[in-house]
This record gives C-alpha cells, structure tokens and sequence, in this order.
C-alpha cells in the first residue's frame, strides 16, 4: 500500500482531504499519527512557498511523499486582505475561528456590499529527495455579515456562494469537496499523485 503524509494536524483539512484521496487506496497519515512534531515556519510571501516548506520539510523527515496544502481567503473590499495571514490576522492571541470571523466583519462593516471574496489554495506534492509538484484551486463567492451553518471551519460560515445559495459551512463533506479551493487543488494533484506512486 501505498503512504503519504498530510502535513497538517487539523481536523477540518485532514477530513476534507481524506475524502478526496479516498478512492486511490493510499495509507494517510497525519504528523501526529507518526509522532512528528515538526513546526514549519509560514513566512513564504505566496501560497505555494509556505505549502512547499510544509511538504518539503514532512517529506524530508518522514521518508514519505507528503501533501502541504496553504489557503486564504482574500477579500477585494480589503485588498485582498485577509489573505497569507489568513489565519492570523486576527489581533487577538490565540485567536479562535470564531474571533477571526467577528474581527473580519469588523473590518467589512463600513464598506459597500456586497463584499465579494475568493478563497484560493496551493498543494504541494513533495518527495524526500526535494522534488516538488504544486496545484491551484479557487472559489468565488462573498462574505456576508450573519453566520450560517455548522460544517466546515475556519470563515466557512461566512463565505457564501451565491450561485447555490449556501454557505461553505451549510454544505456537506461531499459537495463542500465538488466546489471548495482545497477540493480543487488537491482534485488536480490527484493525477500527479497517481504518476508519483505508480498508480494505475
């Protein structure tokens, strides 16, 4: 069988993208499951940059190939802000998802709706020996002021895709994994995952 390591602890990715790779009947495991306690610093200046030093340096210590993935939400009312620092942009230490999300809808409130938004992701395929592979994925939509659903993480509750009505935290794992940014970009590394590891 073949293994790779999501270089990511939380949940909410780990799930999402479990779900994607399901089907091509590879062992994943995540750092904690084999005892790694790897602390990757993000200080890249784009996504693909901070989702190569997580695959690179899981890769490099597990002897595995390993899946790095970085996101953000990017919001144009902001200038593409929050962005990189998505998950840390808000001010508040230690700041909880629901803190991020109150503190964007702080920074939106005087500005004119609708606040249009895209959530973009990179993926980055590593092997040990430093050969990286990268990905993209994109989903447009915008952010609205009332929280919605219980499902997903981070600002899902208030990103809402007009075109279906629903927020990304309304929807289920399954259709959450047709329409998000990861679910893209990891769709797209699945050919060069099957390539990698002799994969029919």
């Amino acid at each position: 069988m073949r293994t790779i390591i999501i270089a990511t602890n939380n949940k909410g990715k780990v799930a999402e993208i479990e779900a994607l790779l399901a089907g091509l009947g590879l062992k994943l495991y995540t750092p904690s499951e084999l005892g790694l306690t790897l602390d990757v610093n993000e200080d890249g200046q784009t996504y693909a940059e901070n989702a190569t030093k997580k695959a690179v340096a899981f890769a490099r210590v597990s002897r595995l190939v390993a899946l790095g993935d970085d996101s953000g939400l990017e919001v144009d009312v902001l200038h593409g802000e929050p962005g990189l620092h998505s998950h840390r942009f808000c001010p508040i230490p230690n700041a909880t998802d629901a803190d991020r999300r109150k503190y964007l809808l702080e920074q939106l409130a005087d500005k004119p709706r609708p606040w249009t938004a895209h959530f973009r992701a990179t993926v980055a395929i590593a092997l040990p020996s430093g050969d990286v592979k990268l990905t993209t994925g994109q989903c447009d939509g915008e952010i609205i002021p009332e929280e919605r659903g219980v499902n997903g993480f981070g600002y899902d509750p208030i990103f809402f895709i007009p075109e279906i009505g629903h927020t990304l935290a309304e929807l289920g794992l399954d259709m959450k994994n047709r329409l998000s940014h990861r679910a893209r970009a990891v769709q797209n590394a699945i050919p060069i995952l099957k390539e990698m590891l002799g994969l029919q």
